[in-house]
């Protein structure tokens, strides 16, 4: 039975591991870029959100305080007149009676695909600091959770069963893309940042906030800066930690992804060589290479579990990943690594790489299975201009894969080639948006940047890029290991709570030390 993980931990973006990915092991390439589509479209103005009427949450187990509402919002900004899908809200009322009220502060945990209601209801208490004075507001996102949610079908698998050829495999792909559309309704073509920026602000009136006031981890700082670029007048006090980019196409960002993955590795293998019997001794380059031959030597010869099931070198790749998004969870990997090395014993590998996120509610809300995974995929697809070209042959299709394969190995043996199948799982969907990439400078007053030196997910090369296209931020350099910096490191969070509750921005860069 794998161990509980934590709920609030932000969640990546980029979409490794999905099961689109995982269809296009020998198509995982980036064609030559699409036309760029037109920036976001201008937005009809809309009738301002009715009040919020709050009651019982749809989940199992919520904290007593916590009640639930859904605010109303057209499908597509631009034109209303198409209809609308409804968005879920959730609020923690703020617990210091008798000191004045700040308002609320809209929370997001990562994704895409994540479920902010389900997220904050698991694990408040990391913001009962903040909670004190804000009202605690999480939403799930258009197309995720309790907002209406797309899926697939089940899967986004292309099945074992369709030939390796290049036009089969393409052809498979883009059969994945249609189901996709068959079982998600009318929300999945509007899909995708710009619009859930958008929803934020219908969140934003809906509660009555003058500004919207913001923390956002992961993916969700990706949201928070086009909300600043949309609304700039009507950003409050915004903090995103773990920030992610605004310029990369996912090819760059799968390779950026697997430098960081590698060199989190690196950091961990330098820590374990000189804890008690590391399994990998004390020489860190040779213990790299053991990790590479020991995920050569599972794919080859996967280990057989009483259940039948295989546990394979990419299986294992996903658990190391996992593992890496916290330093806490460093020694529990490198005793699941023991085991396997000496023990031929995967079961502790196979608990890192569990799922972080809250089993879907059942009953009358039933939230699909597959549904976290086609959200990712839709939104990173609607985000992203320049990916695979349709109308390329196959043969083209297969150079490319050539093209990239040894670039992807080279930065990373490791994480790699798993990050190489990610770059297909947009064939066969609509062009995306290049409103994002285009945010520069937009007038937003200052905010807070968290970027952590060891992140795994979003290098903090991201932070420094975000800041300069904002143009009104403040970084806070973390020199610490592990995914984002505010659950981890007092100093971060000391800096974050004294700027969300006082307003108070340190001056230029502020560093924070490991382990403080």
């Amino acid at each position: 039975m794998p161990r509980p993980r934590p709920r609030t931990r932000p969640r990546l973006r980029t979409a490794t591991g999905s099961a689109c990915a995982a269809s296009a092991v020998v198509l995982a390439a980036s064609l030559t870029a699409a036309p760029a589509a037109p920036a976001a479209p201008s937005v009809t103005p809309a009738a301002t959100p009715a009040p919020l009427h709050w009651g019982d949450c749809p989940l199992e187990r919520v904290p007593a305080e916590m009640r639930c509402a859904e605010v109303t919002v057209p499908l597509d900004p631009a034109h209303p007149a198409k209809g609308t899908t409804r968005i879920a809200v959730a609020r923690l009322p703020a617990t210091a009676p008798g000191r004045r009220p700040l308002g609320s502060l809209l929370l997001n945990f990562g994704g895409p695909g994540g479920p902010g209601i389900a997220s904050l209801a698991a694990d408040p208490k990391p913001f009962a600091k903040l909670g004190e004075r804000y009202d605690l507001v999480a939403f799930d996102p258009r197309g995720v959770g309790l907002s209406t949610p797309v899926s697939c079908g089940g899967s986004q698998e292309t099945g074992d069963e369709v030939p390796g050829d290049a036009a089969s495999q393409l052809a498979a792909l883009r059969a994945v893309a249609e189901r996709c559309a068959l079982h998600s309704g009318p929300v999945l073509p509007y899909i995708g940042t710009v619009n859930v920026s958008r929803d934020m602000d219908r969140i934003r009136e809906a509660l009555g906030d003058e500004k919207l006031n913001y923390l956002g981890f992961s993916y969700g700082t990706r949201l928070g800066a086009v909300y600043a670029a949309q609304f700039p007048r009507r950003t409050g006090r915004m903090v995103l930690d773990g920030v992610d980019t605004l310029t990369e196409p996912l090819t760059e960002q799968a390779l950026v992804s697997a430098r960081g993955q590698q060199r989190a590795l690196e950091n961990f293998l330098s820590w374990c060589a000189h804890q008690y019997d590391c399994v990998y001794g004390t020489n860190t380059r040779t213990a790299r290479e053991k990790v590479e031959a020991l995920v050569e030597r599972l794919d080859e010869h996967p280990l057989v579990g009483h259940d039948g099931s295989h546990f394979t070198g990419q299986d294992a790749v996903g658990a190391i990943g996992s593992a890496l998004y916290s330093r806490s969870l460093w020694p529990d990997l490198a005793q699941a690594l023991a085991r396997v090395e000496r023990d031929r014993d995967p079961v502790p590998l196979m608990e890192l790489g569990g799922p972080d996120e809250p089993p879907p509610p059942d009953g009358p809300t039933r939230i699909p299975d597959d549904n976290a995974a086609a959200a990712l995929t839709a939104v990173n697809c609607a985000d992203d201009p320049d990916r695979s070209n349709d109308k390329a042959s196959p043969e083209a299709v297969e150079q490319e894969i050539r093209d990239l394969r040894d670039e992807f190995h080279r930065t990373s043996p490791v994480f790699g080639p798993g990050q190489l199948m990610t770059v297909l799982s947009c064939y066969g969907r609509p062009a995306g948006t290049d409103f994002i990439r285009r945010i520069d400078h937009p007038g937003a007053p200052r905010m807070l940047l968290v970027g952590t030196r060891g992140d795994p997910a979003t290098p903090y090369e991201w932070t420094e890029e975000t800041a300069r296209r904002l143009g009104s931020a403040v970084i806070i350099d973390h020199k610490g290991d592990g995914h984002t910096g505010y659950g981890s490191s007092a100093c971060v969070r000391g800096y974050v709570d004294e700027f969300l509750i006082a307003g108070k921005l340190p001056g230029g860069t502020r560093s924070c030390p490991a382990g403080e």
